[in-house]
């Protein structure tokens, strides 16, 4: 059984600004650049069945400076719907809901935690095949990812709080007693 890579994109002007940014294109900052090159050492050698990502720019052009070849894009890798959240900071939306969490209150017209587990879950459907050939990797988005790690361990969509991931770093899932388990996580270039 082969791992499941994930790979954050790199910063990004929002992401820098501690802005969420789901659906809106923002490309990748130079430092985000460097830091999807920087990735490649740590994906050498590694024989892929599949490499996915989402079509969010930042996400296929971190996979491209990673060294990645045969990506294929995968809708349901977009990242959270933030809906009127979008482009907004925590701070900025907390003056208008004092105390907001994300992972507790949601979001106005945008996905449920729940909505993002169940595209996760399709995600993780379509993979499940090629990992008995080797290893698959994600490029993405924080929260999508954070999800998407919580439904491979057989957790709740909403636990994916319990996983940060900063941008332009990497992440395993492995097995270990033929039971999904972290290998390594936010691991940043060296």
């Amino acid at each position: 059984m082969g791992e499941l890579i994930l790979l954050r994109h790199g910063e990004t002007e929002w992401a820098r600004e501690g802005r969420h940014t789901g659906r809106t294109d923002v490309p990748l900052t130079p430092k985000g650049e460097e830091q999807a090159r920087a990735l490649a050492p740590l994906l050498a050698g590694r024989r892929f069945a599949l490499v996915l990502t989402s079509p969010a720019q930042r996400a296929r052009r971190t996979a491209e400076l990673a060294g990645l070849t045969g990506t294929e894009t995968d809708e349901r890798l977009w990242e959270w719907d933030y809906g009127a959240y979008e482009g907004r900071s925590t701070p900025e939306i907390r003056e208008e809901r004092p105390g907001w969490y994300l992972w507790r209150d949601g979001v106005i017209d945008g996905e449920t935690v729940e909505q993002v587990g169940t595209r996760t879950d399709a995600v993780l459907e379509r993979v499940r095949p090629a990992l008995a050939d080797g290893d698959v990797a994600l490029a993405a988005h924080g929260h999508v990812l954070r999800v998407l790690t919580a439904r491979r361990l057989g957790l709740p969509a909403g636990d994916g709080r319990l996983f940060r991931l900063d941008t332009g770093t990497l992440s395993a899932l492995g097995t270990e007693h033929d039971q999904p388990v972290i290998a390594s996580w936010n691991v940043p270039p060296s």
